[in-house]
C-alpha cells in the first residue's frame, strides 16, 4: 500500500497543495517518465463507491465510506495516488462526489471546477453511475454529464479524453441492451448543451472516446465484482499505447511539467477563466524548458572541467580549447534535449537556442582571452623570428615571409580554438595582430633606417668637417668652389652607398627620395655649420693671418726689421689678405651665384686711403652701412656688412700695436747701426786732440796702458753684454749692469789668477776654454719684453728682429 504514495492534491476549500504534489512527484519519480504516463480520474455521485472502485482497480488506499456509519461525504476535494504495478506510470485522482448534501443544492461551483480540472489533466475519466439510472429522465447521472459537457466547452481546444462509463450494481439486463440506451442519453445531453459557434456541428466523438463497462454489486456479489474489476484492470495496462484506452490522446504535458501544469490549470479555473489548452501547453513548455535551461547553465558553470579551462585561459593559451569546450557544450545541450524532448517542439527549440546562446555568452570571454593570448604569443614569436631573419635576409623579404608564416600560425591556432556550436569570426583579432605586426615592422624599419641614416650622415660629416674647416682657414678665391666640389663628391658617394643599403627595404619612390634628400641636406648643413663656426672665430683668424704675413717673410722665416723693409706695403698686403678672409667668411656660397662682397669690402676697408679717393661725395657713401649683402639671401649671410665694419675696426685696433712695434724696431735698428760720430765731430776731434795724440806717440808707455784699458773694457763689454742690455732702455740697463758689474770684475780677476798659476797650454786649448766662457757669460742676459727688439751680432753689425715670433 505504501507504493501508491497518496496525497491530497486540492483540499475541500479549493487550496492547491503545491508542496504535497512536489513531494509526490519526487517519490514516484515522475521526472523520469517523459510522456510515458497516464492520468485517470473518477467522477460520480457522492457515496457511489468511487473510492472503493479505485482501490480495487488500482490498488490504491483512498479512504472509503463506512456503511455502518451512514451515508456522508468521504472524499473532500481531490486526492491523488499512483496506481500499483500498472505500466506505464498511472496517476489516479479521486474527485469529491457530486450532489452531496454537505455542499447543498446551490453550491455547484467546486463540482464544476473539479470536473473541468479532471478533464484538463486526465487521459481517462471514469463516470461512476448506477445501473437503475439508465433510461430515466431524472437520473442522478444526468446533471453530472451536463456538467462534464458544459465545462468541456470552456476548453478552447479540448484534448481528446476517454470517458469510461462504469455501470455499478449491474442487473440481469445484458450490457448489450444497456449500452445503446446509455449512449442515446449521452448524445441527447451533448446535443442539449449550448456550444460555441465554432463547435455547433462538432460531434461528440471529436472530443471524447466513450467506453462502457458494467460491474456487479460489491456488497452482494463481492467475488464476481473483484473478478470483473481484475478484468477491467488489464485494460489499463499500456493504456496510452495505440489501441489502448487512451491510445489517441493529444496535447500531453511531459511528466516533468505535470506539477507546474496542474498548478496553472487550477489557478485559471479558480479565476473562472476559460482554459486555452494549446496556450497552456506552450506556457508549461516555456516555463519548464526555461527551468531546464537554467539548470543546465548552473550545471555548466559548476562543472569542474569548465572552471579549469576558464582559469587556464586567464593566464595563457590552452591548446585543444575548441574541441574540449565543444564537447562540454554538446554534453550540456544533449542533457537538455533529453529532459525537454516531450515538450512543445517550437518552445523546446526556442529555449534550446536561448540555452545555447547563454552558454556561448559564458564561453565567449574565455574564447576572447584565448585569442588574445594566441595573438600575443604569435606577435612575440614573430618579433623573435623577424630579428633572426634580418641577420640572413633583406628587410622587406624577411618582413614579408615572417608575416605570412605567423599569420598562418594564427589561423591554425584560431581553428584549434574554434567551437563547433558557433562560427565566431576571429578576423578582428587577426586584423589587430596584423596591425601589431605592421606596427612592429614599421618601428624596426624606422629604427634601421634611422641607424642607416645616422651611419651615412656620420660618414658624410667626417668626410666634410675637417676638409671644410681647412679650406675655410686658407680663405682664398678658390675656397668656396673647392668646398662645392668637395661637397658634391662626398655627397654623391654617400648617397650612392645609402641608396644601395636602402634597396633591401623596398621603399616607395617618394620615401626613398625623401631620405636621399635628407642626406644631401645633411651634407649642406655640415658645411653651413662649419662655416658658422669659422665665422664666429673670424676675428681670431684675421689676426692670425695678419700676424703670419706681417711677421714672416715669403719663406715663412721670422722677419728681421733691418731698416730696409717697406712696412707700409707689408701692412697693406697683410690687411688685404685678412680682408679676403673676412669676405670669404661673410656668406655661404654653396651655389654658383656670384656676389660682390670682396669688392665691397676692398672698396670700403682697404682702398679708403687710396690717393685718388679724396672726393667728399665718394667718401660720404658707406657701402657697409647695411644689414644685408647685395645678391646674397639672408639665410646665406654669416656676417652682415655692419658686422664686417665693426670687426674690421676691432681688427685694426688690435693689430695697430704690432705695426707700431715694427716701425719702432726699424728706427732703433737704424740708430744702432750708426756707431761713428758725425764727420764734423771727427774733424773737431782730430784738431782738438792733435797735441794729446803727439804725446802718446812720444811716450809709448801710455800706449801700453791704453791698450790694457782697452782689453779690460772689451772683456767687460762682452761679459756684461752691454749692447743687449741697453736695448731694454737706459734705466733698466743701468740697474742691471750695476748688479752684475762687481761679480763680473771678480770673475775676470779670478780667471786671470787661475791662468797665471796654470802651466802654459797650447793655443788651441786656450781657445777652447775661452769659447765656453763667452757662451756662459752670455747666458746671464735678461729675456726681453714682448714689445722690445733684440740685438744680434753679425759681421755687418747689430740687427733688430721683430718682436712677434711664431
Amino acid at each position: 500500500m505504501d507504493a501508491c504514495f497518496s496525497t491530497q492534491l486540492i483540499d475541500g476549500d479549493g487550496v492547491f497543495n503545491v508542496s504535497g504534489l512536489e513531494n509526490f512527484m519526487k517519490e514516484v519519480k515522475m521526472g523520469e517518465c517523459g510522456l510515458s504516463y497516464a492520468v485517470v480520474s473518477i467522477m460520480g455521485p457522492q457515496s457511489s463507491g468511487k473510492s472503493t472502485l479505485l482501490n480495487h482497480l488500482f490498488r490504491t488506499n483512498f479512504r472509503e465510506m463506512d456503511a455502518f456509519k451512514g451515508r456522508h461525504v468521504t472524499t473532500k476535494g481531490i486526492w491523488m495516488a499512483k496506481a500499483h504495478n500498472i505500466e506505464p506510470c498511472t496517476l489516479v485522482m479521486d474527485l469529491e462526489g457530486t450532489d452531496g448534501r454537505e455542499r447543498g443544492e446551490d453550491d455547484t461551483a467546486f463540482e464544476k471546477q473539479s470536473a473541468l480540472f479532471a478533464l484538463a489533466v486526465s487521459d481517462i475519466v471514469l463516470i461512476n453511475m448506477w445501473c437503475h439510472d439508465i433510461g430515466r429522465e431524472q437520473a442522478a447521472n444526468k446533471p453530472l454529464l451536463k456538467t462534464v459537457f458544459q465545462v468541456m466547452m470552456r476548453l478552447f481546444s479540448p484534448r481528446k479524453t476517454t470517458l469510461l462509463f462504469v455501470i455499478r450494481d449491474k442487473s440481469k439486463t445484458p450490457l448489450e441492451n444497456l449500452e445503446p440506451i446509455l449512449r442515446e442519453d449521452i448524445q441527447k445531453i451533448w446535443d442539449g448543451v449550448p456550444k460555441p459557434h465554432a463547435h455547433k456541428e462538432t460531434p461528440l466523438s471529436e472530443f471524447f472516446n466513450v467506453e462502457v463497462v458494467a460491474l456487479s454489486s460489491y456488497e452482494e456479489k463481492e467475488e464476481l465484482f473483484k473478478e470483473q474489476v481484475a478484468s477491467l484492470r488489464d485494460r489499463f495496462q499500456q493504456s496510452i499505447a495505440p489501441g489502448g484506452l487512451a491510445g489517441d490522446r493529444r496535447g500531453v504535458v511531459p511528466a516533468s511539467g505535470f506539477s507546474f501544469s496542474s498548478q496553472q490549470f487550477w489557478k485559471v479555473i479558480k479565476e473562472n477563466k476559460d482554459l486555452d489548452l494549446p496556450a497552456h501547453k506552450v506556457m508549461v513548455a516555456t516555463v519548464r524548458c526555461e527551468e531546464i535551461g537554467n539548470e543546465k547553465i548552473a550545471s555548466f558553470t559548476a562543472d569542474e572541467e569548465w572552471q579549469q579551462f576558464e582559469e587556464a585561459v586567464q593566464h595563457d593559451y590552452v591548446p585543444g580549447f575548441g574541441k574540449k569546450i565543444s564537447n562540454l557544450l554538446d554534453r550540456c545541450l544533449s542533457e537538455y534535449d533529453m529532459e525537454a524532448i516531450y515538450f512543445d517542439e517550437g518552445v523546446r527549440t526556442s529555449k534550446r537556442h536561448q540555452l545555447e546562446s547563454k552558454l556561448l555568452q559564458l564561453v565567449n570571454p574565455a574564447y576572447q582571452n584565448l585569442l588574445d593570448h594566441l595573438r600575443t604569443r604569435t606577435l612575440e614569436a614573430f618579433k623573435e623570428s623577424f630579428d633572426k631573419s634580418l641577420e640572413k635576409e633583406g628587410f622587406a623579404v624577411a618582413a614579408r615571409d615572417c608575416t605570412k608564416v605567423f599569420l598562418e600560425k594564427f589561423d591554425k591556432g584560431s581553428e584549434d580554438a574554434a567551437i563547433q556550436q558557433v562560427k565566431w569570426d576571429p578576423s578582428k583579432i587577426k586584423d589587430k595582430l596584423k596591425r601589431d605586426i605592421e606596427a612592429h615592422v614599421a618601428s624596426v624599419r624606422a629604427k634601421k633606417l634611422s641607424e642607416l641614416c645616422s651611419k651615412y650622415e656620420g660618414q658624410l660629416t667626417k668626410a666634410l668637417a675637417e676638409p671644410v674647416e681647412a679650406l675655410l682657414d686658407s680663405a682664398s678665391e678658390e675656397t668656396w668652389p673647392a668646398i662645392r666640389k668637395l661637397l658634391q663628391r662626398e655627397t654623391k658617394s654617400a648617397v650612392s652607398g645609402f641608396e644601395s643599403a636602402m634597396a633591401s627595404f623596398e621603399l616607395d619612390e617618394v620615401t626613398q627620395k625623401e631620405l636621399l634628400s635628407k642626406l644631401e641636406s645633411h651634407g649642406k648643413s655640415v658645411v653651413e655649420s662649419k662655416a658658422k663656426e669659422e665665422a664666429a672665430r673670424v676675428l681670431i683668424r684675421m689676426k692670425d693671418r695678419f700676424s703670419t704675413l706681417f711677421s714672416r717673410d715669403a719663406d715663412s722665416m721670422p722677419r728681421v726689421w733691418t731698416g730696409k723693409e717697406d712696412i707700409k706695403a707689408i701692412t697693406k698686403t697683410a690687411r688685404s689678405a685678412s680682408m679676403k678672409l673676412l669676405s670669404t667668411m661673410a656668406a655661404i656660397r654653396l651655389d654658383e651665384d656670384g656676389d660682390n662682397i670682396e669688392n665691397t669690402l676692398s672698396l670700403a676697408l682697404v682702398d679708403t686711403a687710396r690717393p685718388g679717393t679724396t672726393d667728399r661725395s665718394i667718401q660720404s657713401f658707406d657701402p657697409l652701412a647695411s644689414s644685408s649683402w647685395e645678391r646674397v639671401p639672408e639665410e646665406k649671410t654669416l656676417i652682415t656688412p655692419v658686422q664686417c665694419k665693426s670687426l674690421w675696426r676691432q681688427f685694426k685696433a688690435e693689430t695697430e700695436y704690432t705695426v707700431t712695434q715694427a716701425i719702432a724696431a726699424q728706427e732703433a735698428n737704424k740708430r744702432n747701426n750708426n756707431w761713428l760720430p758725425p764727420p764734423w765731430a771727427l774733424a773737431a776731434m782730430a784738431i782738438l786732440g792733435f797735441n794729446e795724440f803727439m804725446t802718446l806717440l812720444k811716450n809709448p808707455l801710455y800706449l801700453g796702458v791704453i791698450f790694457v784699458v782697452f782689453l779690460v773694457g772689451k772683456a767687460m763689454w762682452v761679459q756684461l753684454d752691454i749692447a743687449k742690455e741697453f736695448q731694454n732702455g737706459f734705466l733698466p740697463a743701468v740697474l742691471s749692469l750695476s748688479t752684475k758689474f762687481v761679480p763680473t770684475i771678480m770673475n775676470i780677476l779670478k780667471r786671470l789668477a787661475d791662468e797665471g798659476q796654470r802651466p802654459a797650454a797650447p793655443e788651441r786649448q786656450r781657445e777652447m776654454e775661452l769659447q765656453p766662457k763667452s757662451t756662459r757669460n752670455g747666458s746671464h742676459s735678461n729675456v726681453t719684453s714682448a714689445g722690445s727688439s733684440s740685438i744680434t751680432s753679425s759681421e755687418s753689425g747689430p740687427e733688430y728682429s721683430s718682436p712677434i715670433a711664431h
